[in-house]
């Protein structure tokens, strides 16, 4: 059941709102940015995430195939969400990192499912042979 959040980077500058489903699972990824950030994401279609205040300050990095807006604060260089696709055909989609909600209660972190996936070797339907770590 989607739930809506509350969400901001550490210097309280960009902030948003997302109606997330939790238990219907999150993501971390072995990835070359989201293994050095730790990333673990929820999905979100753009329809449940508003961005609250400050689309200004959002700054994009993109690598590799650049399919993937890695949007951070331009002040803290927190990460709050990325977005892939957005705009096209099919809708796109967010990844909300989970770290950025701020009013999350730590018990529905700890029973969200976790899927592993393998982005650095690009497949995506299976986890890596190591997931400890992430």
């Amino acid at each position: 059941m989607k739930k809506t959040y509350k969400g901001s980077c550490h210097c309280g500058k960009v902030r948003f709102a997302a109606a997330l489903d939790l238990s219907a699972g999150t993501v971390k990824c072995n990835c070359s940015i989201c293994a050095k950030q730790r990333s673990w994401l929820v999905a979100a279609s753009p329809a449940d995430v508003r961005l609250l205040s400050g689309e200004s300050e959002l700054a994009d990095y993109q690598f590799g195939a650049r399919r993937i807006h890695h949007r951070f604060c331009r002040t803290c260089g927190v990460r709050p969400f990325g977005q892939a696709n957005v705009g096209d055909s099919a809708g796109g989609f967010y990844a909300v990192n989970l770290a950025a909600l701020d009013d999350v209660d730590p018990a529905e972190l700890a029973a969200a499912p976790v899927m592993y996936v393998d982005g650095r070797h690009d497949k995506f339907e299976s986890p890596p042979a190591e997931t400890r770590h992430l």
